[in-house]
């Protein structure tokens, strides 16, 4: 399998890795753009995050701005949506998009949809497992331990395969709440008819990251797997 301390299987995951780096220049390319389209509601991304909170009756879900860039994410167990600087104080297509879509998992949560119920349970599991599934994996492989070093190996595929596990569920979670956040902002008149496209187009390309995460976890998962398999 291994020639001249060349790894063949990386072939495998060329085609993800290209296309992971597509996704994250097109949700950049995409942000950056909307960023520059003032809402014609002026409201920033902090306040379209409260509004459509309020509307929906949910009291309890705090909003925080945090530091980073497109670091927005809701944390369901502190029961707080951390939006980034520039989406809680920008006036943005961009800032009121990526806000609304992080309110997509508040409403998630506040409505008992089960994927982010599943998500945030093996979140833990699936984030240790995937640190140790390589070192295991590899320890395994380079070195002959008798009668450990295919055990090893089993054991870094099973963990890393919960991470796979992660990702997949990851996917229906993530386009559930552009989903929700698009019907809020459309149905709510929150914006104008001519800005839902720019909308769509931030939340739709925020959704090819996650794509691309799947599909390099699935393909790294396969390549474990026949690497395994070319020391029977």
């Amino acid at each position: 399998m291994f020639m001249f301390g060349f790894d063949p299987t990386f072939i495998l995951l060329l085609p993800a890795m290209a296309f992971a780096m597509w996704a994250q220049w097109k949700v950049q390319s995409t942000y950056a753009q909307m960023s520059r389209v003032r809402a014609a509601n002026g409201m920033t991304g902090a306040a379209m995050a409260k509004s459509i909170m309020r509307m929906n009756g949910v009291t309890d879900v705090q909003v925080e701005e945090v530091g980073g860039v497109l670091s927005d994410h809701y944390d369901p167990r502190a029961k707080s949506v951390r939006l980034s600087t520039g989406t809680a104080r920008g006036d943005s297509i961009a800032s009121i998009a990526v806000a609304a879509h992080e309110v997509g998992h508040v409403l998630q949560h506040a409505q008992g949809y089960p994927g982010l119920a599943i998500r945030s349970a093996i979140a833990p599991v699936a984030s240790i497992g995937s640190m140790a599934a390589f070192p295991l994996f590899f320890i395994g492989l380079f070195f002959n331990i008798p009668g450990m070093s295919k055990t090893l190996m089993d054991i870094g595929i099973l963990l890393f395969s919960g991470a796979v596990v992660f990702h997949l569920i990851t996917l229906p979670v993530e386009f559930d709440a552009s989903k929700r956040a698009l019907a809020q902002l459309t149905a709510s008149g929150s914006i104008a008819p001519q800005e839902v496209s720019g909308a769509k187009r931030v939340l739709d390309a925020a959704a090819l990251t996650y794509v691309a995460a799947a599909a390099m976890a699935a393909l790294q998962l396969l390549r474990l797997v026949m690497i395994r398999n070319s020391r029977d």
